[in-house]
């Protein structure tokens, strides 16, 4: 009975060296697109060491000498990440198809991935333009800012993209709120082509004054899904109306219109804003927004008769900060005609 009970254990913790080394690729073919002649282009090839023994690259090897490979000569920790590069030359026009065989102390046989593109004689690489990827799309910017829109307004905003892959592409908006509308020119981008897709707002569809934030996500295709590392955000300031002539205005005044916060190390820092209200009739501050997170806000008083103060206490949280994609700023909408909308910014270090 013990004979029985032991082999199935010894089998298990013969096999256990084997299942606890595990080198997993994110793609094991890349598509690295167009590029000229003679113009060497490089695919990167994620890794991971999905156990939590040490891994060893043995060796790279390409099955043609037109590609050379980069890849980590020491050993990878348990879970760690990294890359193999593979280059090619470019010296032959048309498509091209490479392989490498990945040789490591994980698995015996080798791990092969594919590098894929085409290699054209007159080829002008426009990707420079355009410092956002998203998959094969390259855009010019990941943020629309529709700034000092009055109610009825209908602004528009462009996004230009252009399609570094080898296959066409549908571009389009997902999750579009009511009040904005897109339209892709032209509707398909081939390889190497340009496009516009222009963003229009329609103010009416606005609920309120102020800042109206969102985000849309762009998709290569109708029918792909949202993908959280395709959105675009979206900013709307809608400004408050009025009548030609006031008589007697409120008028704000604040001690800065921008903030220079230094951390010091500390995680959190405070910095106040005076603001006073020197017109001749009350001072309201109907909003109080932020563009982006990593801030907490809190205003004494909304509406300030002449002569009064107020303070705007804004803490700034370090951590929070540094995940931000675009400047932290302080919207403020007031009954000022003349500075119906004011924006604060914050300076971190």
């Amino acid at each position: 009975m013990k004979k029985y009970l032991m082999i199935p254990s010894l089998l298990l913790l013969a096999a256990l060296p084997v299942a606890a080394q595990k080198l997993v690729a994110e793609n094991t073919v890349v598509d690295v697109g167009r590029t000229g002649y003679q113009k060497p282009i490089t695919a990167v090839f994620e890794f991971r060491n999905k156990s939590s023994r040490r891994l060893k690259i043995e060796a790279v090897k390409p099955d043609c000498y037109c590609v050379s490979v980069d890849y980590p000569k020491g050993e990878i920790g348990g879970n760690g990440k990294f890359q193999i590069r593979m280059t090619y030359d470019a010296r032959q026009l048309g498509h091209f198809n490479q392989q490498a065989a990945v040789i490591s102390n994980a698995t015996k046989k080798p791990l092969y991935v594919t590098m894929q593109g085409v290699v054209l004689e007159h080829y002008v690489d426009l990707s420079g333009n355009y410092p956002v990827a998203m998959g094969d799309l390259r855009l010019d910017k990941t943020d629309l800012e529709f700034d000092d829109v009055n109610r009825g307004d209908q602004p528009v905003q462009e996004l230009h993209l252009y399609n570094h892959g080898s296959k066409d592409y549908q571009p389009n908006l997902l999750h579009l709120p009511p009040y904005l509308t897109a339209l892709m020119q032209p509707e398909k981008l081939q390889p190497g082509e340009e496009g516009v897709m222009t963003v229009r707002l329609n103010s009416a569809k606005l609920h309120d004054y102020g800042l109206t934030q969102t985000a849309v996500y762009l998709a290569g295709n109708v029918g792909d899904k949202v993908r959280a590392d395709h959105e675009i955000g979206v900013s709307a300031v809608l400004l408050p109306s009025f009548p030609e002539k006031i008589t007697n205005p409120a008028r704000i005044q604040l001690s800065k219109e921008s903030v220079d916060i230094q951390f010091d190390g500390k995680k959190k820092k405070t910095e106040v804003i005076d603001i006073v209200n020197i017109g001749q009739s009350e001072l309201k501050i109907s909003s109080l927004q932020m563009f982006t997170g990593g801030l907490k806000i809190s205003l004494s008083k909304s509406r300030l008769m002449p002569g009064e103060y107020a303070k705007l206490k804004i803490t700034a949280m370090r951590d929070d900060l540094q995940k931000v994609r675009t400047r932290p700023r302080i919207l403020m909408i007031t009954n000022d005609p003349d500075k119906a909308k004011i924006v604060i910014t914050i300076n971190a270090k």
